[in-house]
């Protein structure tokens, strides 16, 4: 199984974006956009919404490289602006300050702000395309593609069965998950800028 999959990139992959995406601090978010529509609605919303960011966090992860090589941007650079834009959304979940999106009656909420930039967001987009420059074979590009779908599939099962899943966890639950999350991701931003000044360093050197 090693020789076709890197279950070590594979983890990594699954849990960073599982914390910068958040399923289930999506839950009240995905709740509060669908309120007043059908079962029905709400369901179609929640698969259109993870189409729709898969799409986004796919094209970035196979074009974001040439995009970055046409504005010459570094990898380092590009490590740095991500761990300090990550870190900005870690310190909103970590103090509460986020700011939930809205949207205007007969939209749909599932392309706008549900699928971006709630979900494929610019904390996501810059870590898939980070994730992408690790492929080199077979098994860490198995690794890099399961783990965005297994969080995507994460993604549609939160949203589906929001509303069990609020009445587990309740309020009170959505926001000890949200102000964990909000730890592990402001971790996994500092590593980004200590590796993007380790390199800058390296390079100087």
């Amino acid at each position: 199984m090693s020789g076709v999959l890197d279950v070590v990139l594979l983890t990594e992959v699954f849990v960073t974006l599982f914390v910068i995406m958040d399923p289930v601090g999506t839950v009240p978010i995905f709740l509060s956009l669908t309120s007043g529509r059908s079962a029905a609605t709400a369901r179609r919303a929640a698969w259109q919404a993870v189409t729709v960011s898969f799409v986004v966090i796919t094209a970035f992860a196979f074009f974001g490289q040439q995009i970055l090589s046409y504005l010459h941007i570094s990898l380092p650079a590009l490590q740095c602006a991500g761990g300090l834009l990550l870190l900005l959304v870690a310190l909103e979940l970590l103090t509460g300050n986020e700011k939930e999106p809205t949207a205007a009656a007969g939209t749909n909420v599932a392309l706008v702000p549900l699928g971006t930039p709630l979900l494929a967001g610019p904390g996501a987009i810059v870590a898939t395309m980070l994730f992408s420059r690790e492929v080199d074979g077979l098994p860490s590009f198995t690794a890099v593609a399961l783990g965005v779908v297994l969080t995507h599939v994460s993604l549609w099962l939160a949203m589906r069965y929001s509303l069990p899943i609020l009445r587990l966890i309740r309020e009170s639950g959505v926001l000890l998950v949200t102000r964990i999350a909000g730890l592990l991701l402001s971790a996994i931003a500092v590593q980004l800028v200590a590796d993007a000044v380790r390199a800058f360093v390296a390079g100087e050197g």
